[in-house]
């Protein structure tokens, strides 16, 4: 065997081990335990924005905010502090509790959503037409019995669980990043960060990033809960079903249980926009990445070095092949130490991306947190200088075993820690990096056994309040996400950052995105790469994609070049693959697949300009750019119940290749009218048709009377107009950004009608003044 595979085994087995007797000694033991409910309401105190309602046992507070969600706080749980938040939510004065004639308890009613609350703690969730979305049961804490010792109390994590009913036609979505659906099937669902260990497929859970974000439609309506907090726990669902006439339906259930923390949580309803506007308006508007983050970026573990890079951009230079970035991977580190360079291997780091530059393409980095715990290393000897690293509860670094070996964790709930860690990423601009992405920040650190990140009882900051890693692990990564933003936009205030992480949790979108971490190359690698896109994007994630082609196989032709064709319709358009699982560049697959990967990459760069209004609008409503093809009607259930298919902003409609030797497949339809972009067919939907989807393409479809705005030929932007049926008015929306700076951008809303021809006017009534094409008549 390998000596250095026997050194890392040997790590990963000292760090288990330290793991084990680390939790042993400083963790709390699990003793006895009694239940606990609320018991009877004994009386409520309205106040402006909602109220508190007292029970025997506990206490709930409601609260509902400006833009329609709605608090609920169990315990004197507070909405702060709290790491998903953007800021302190503002509170409609005008909302009071007032007692709920129907149930005989008390109500709070939102112009959104009403949540009601009976006598002993149980809350319903309803429409503003009374229709119940969801019905929770009382809760229930356990908790050390009367008369425990004194510091047993002290040391009481109090674990809860809460479970729910909704209709009996609801589906489930969300939780993060699932590899199962985008719909998810029955089953429990861990809310933990995990490194998946090299490769996932359908089926493995959880993954890099989790979040007790769920999002729940029926026939009733839509709605999404919340649970702020960030503790180990898991959601556990159960579809319902119809009685089928007889009239004994069995609702869905919901069940969540986490291991400690507060019972909170914020409910939303309405439509899947407005649902999505007010989570933003929560937790933060989503990063617009700059203009170049758009087009297509290649990433691998192995280049061989500065040569290896330049010899791949100059074969898709050759080729005439689009390219905006190339992504280096820990091997161009010295010894896989982040925030240094390999000095033999790269021994010119600003003058290679100076040649990238001159053909077009950057260079983005990326970042582990895991720093090599060696004495001499100056990111090591200023960490140690700055008291940066988490610690165990004796006081000493905690260590873990990372690529570089033993390594310590910056802990990124101290804010000193995050303004010394953000400083680090002036040496990668100086470097020539234009973008970054962070990786093993779960946070991961290989063990023989065991969970494979840091011990339980690690000590963090919590920003003052302290704590230890059980409360910070979920949340690590989003704050090193927000360590490295809020120094970029410092380090360099006239560009807006490019960064994207694997792992993080709910409010990730303030500072950028995400990709799919290591999918398993395969067929069904290939189907949950788009469930988790779709996924993402309903928990307020809207840039994100896969490693295309998997990362740990080789993928042969025709699997390549079908994830290609997807990954070309995804926010995060990027290949990437580990070592020894081939390359990825087109023309390694044969000269068919190269010409029909170079129109994929054709048909990408002439979208471009609709991407980039599609982020702009994310940013300002919270709609994601990929959306289930249920988000304008969610009452249909067969559009429900399709995961194979995708709409791309509100004009596009595309229908991805996900099984070998498809050459045809079905589609199916929203309400109104569409054409087929190849062939130029007319469609009308609701239905299911059947496509062609030869090797060339995959089935692409767009609204009549959209209008996006594409590349032209001569690389100015151009309207496409799709020709709306006599009677019908179509438009759409573009936003001017070419640019990767925070200038405000130029929005312009279209209008088409038909009238014996598609005329195309701005909203004022103006011409247009970008060149207009037609398609459809």
């Amino acid at each position: 065997m390998d000596p250095s595979a026997l050194t890392r085994r040997a790590r990963a087995l000292r760090a288990a081990v330290r793991n084990r007797r680390a939790d042993a000694a400083a963790l709390p033991r699990r003793r006895a335990e009694r239940a606990r409910v609320p018991g009877l309401a004994t009386g409520a105190e309205p106040a402006p924005g909602g109220g508190v309602i007292r029970f025997a046992r506990s206490a709930l507070q409601l609260r509902v905010t400006t833009t329609g969600a709605v608090f609920c706080g169990w315990d004197g749980a507070e909405p702060e502090p709290s790491y998903a938040l953007a800021r302190a939510p503002e509170t409609d004065a005008r909302v009071e509790l007032e007692p709920d004639a129907a149930g005989g308890g008390w109500r709070v009613v939102s112009e959104r959503v009403t949540v009601a609350v009976s006598r002993r703690g149980a809350v319903e969730v309803r429409t503003p037409a009374g229709v119940v979305l969801r019905r929770e049961q009382p809760p229930r804490w356990w908790e050390s019995p009367a008369g425990a010792p004194e510091d047993e109390v002290r040391e009481e994590v109090r674990r809860w669980v809460q479970r729910a009913h909704v209709g009996p036609d609801a589906r489930f979505f969300g939780l993060g990043g699932r590899a199962a659906g985008p719909s998810l099937p029955d089953g429990r669902y861990r809310l933990w960060n995990s490194d998946p260990g090299g490769a996932f497929a359908p089926g493995d859970d959880p993954l890099s990033l989790t979040m007790p974000v769920l999002f729940v439609i029926s026939d009733a309506g839509c709605h999404l809960l919340f649970h702020d907090n960030s503790w180990d726990g898991s959601v556990e669902l159960h579809r319902g079903a119809e009685g089928a006439g007889s009239g004994h339906d069995r609702p869905g259930r919901v069940e969540m249980r986490m291991a400690g923390g507060p019972l909170r949580y914020w409910v939303m309803a309405g439509t899947p926009a407005r649902v999505l506007q007010s989570w933003t308006a929560l937790t933060g508007a989503p990063a617009v990445p700059p203009a170049w983050a758009l087009g297509y970026q290649h990433a691998r573990r192995d280049f061989g070095g500065a040569e290896g890079v330049r010899r791949v951009v100059r074969g898709y230079r050759e080729r005439g092949l689009p390219l905006a970035a190339v992504h280096l991977d820990i091997d161009h580190y010295d010894g896989h130490r982040v925030f240094t360079a390999d000095p033999h291997r790269f021994p010119d780091l600003p003058r290679l991306a100076r040649e990238l530059a001159a053909d077009g393409v950057r260079m983005v980095s990326v970042v582990d947190p895991g720093v090599k715990a060696e004495p001499g290393y100056p990111v090591y000897d200023a960490g140690v200088a700055a008291d940066a690293f988490v610690r165990d509860a004796r006081g000493r670094p905690v260590r873990g075993v990372v690529w570089p070996g033993d390594a310590v964790f910056p802990d990124f709930t101290d804010p000193r820690a995050r303004k010394w860690w953000g400083g680090l990423y002036a040496e990668r601009l100086q470097q020539g990096f234009t973008g970054f992405w962070h990786d093993m920040n779960e946070p991961a650190s290989f063990t023989a056994f065991g969970e494979k990140t840091l011990p339980r009882s690690a000590r963090h900051a919590l920003e003052g309040r302290g704590g230890d890693h059980r409360e910070a692990h979920n949340v690590y990564a989003l704050q090193m996400a927000r360590a490295a933003y809020g120094a970029l936009t410092g380090l360099q205030p006239d560009r807006r950052p490019f960064l994207f992480s694997r792992s993080g949790w709910a409010g990730l979108q303030r500072y950028g995105g995400t990709w799919s971490g290591d999918a398993a190359t395969g067929w069904p690698g290939l189907s949950a790469s788009l469930a988790l896109v779709i996924g993402l994007g309903l928990c307020g994630v809207p840039y994100s994609g896969p490693d295309i082609g998997g990362f740990s196989g080789r993928p042969d032709p025709e699997l390549y070049l079908r994830w290609l064709q997807l990954g070309s319709y995804l926010p995060l358009f990027r290949t990437h693959c580990a070592p020894g699982a081939g390359r990825r560049e087109p023309w390694e697959f044969g000269p068919e697949v190269l010409e029909h990967a170079g129109a994929a990459l054709r048909e990408r760069e002439r979208l471009r300009p609709y991407l980039a209004t599609l982020a702009r609008l994310a940013e300002r409503s919270g709609a994601p750019f990929v959306r289930p093809l249920w988000w304008y009607d969610p009452a249909d259930r067969a559009l429900r119940e399709t995961e194979d298919a995708f709409l791309l902003g509100d004009a596009l409609l595309v229908a991805p290749v996900l099984a070998a030797g498809a050459r045809r497949r079905a589609v199916r339809l929203p309400l109104g009218h569409w054409y087929d972009t190849a062939t130029g067919r007319a469609l009308t939907g609701p239905g299911t048709v059947e496509l062609e989807a030869p090797l060339a393409r995959v089935p692409v479809l767009a609204r009549a009377g959209a209008v996006l705005p594409v590349a032209g030929a001569d690389g100015g932007t151009e309207l496409e107009v799709w020709a709306p049926p006599p009677g019908v008015t179509g438009g759409g929306v573009v936003v001017r950004d070419d640019g990767d700076g925070w200038e405000a951008p130029r929005l312009e809303r279209y209008v088409t009608r038909w009238a014996g021809g598609t005329t195309v006017r701005r909203e004022d009534g103006a011409e247009p003044d970008l060149p207009v094409r037609v398609r459809g008549e």
